[in-house]
């Protein structure tokens, strides 16, 4: 059963993972007028990915300094999500399962 949830945890955050990189993918797109807003279907995907993104920006954006129009909360998400699933997820798994941390 714990095998299970950490599963869906590394699921999730995977999951995660690739909406924001095509969220980011889709802001350059947007940004060198590649895609067009205007669009019905691009403006709702886009506000889709805002809307499931924004809240993990909006606290690492308060930290970070303002880099004009430069973004880099998405990397920094990226970052932790990567961190959650190479370090933190197997470390906190092996200790509830009661094998031996390294």
């Amino acid at each position: 059963m714990l095998f299970v949830l950490f599963r869906i945890v590394e699921v999730l955050l995977n999951i995660l993972w690739w909406i924001i990189v095509i969220q980011a993918v889709m802001s350059w797109l947007i940004a060198f007028n590649i895609i067009n807003t205007w669009n019905d279907t691009v403006r709702s995907v886009w506000n889709a990915l805002q809307k499931m993104t924004d809240p993990l920006y909006r606290p690492i954006r308060r930290i970070m300094p303002d880099f004009g129009g430069l973004d880099l909360s998405p990397l920094v998400v990226l970052l932790i999500i990567y961190i959650l699933m190479t370090i933190v997820l197997p470390y906190i798994y092996n200790l509830l399962a009661g094998g031996v941390v390294a």
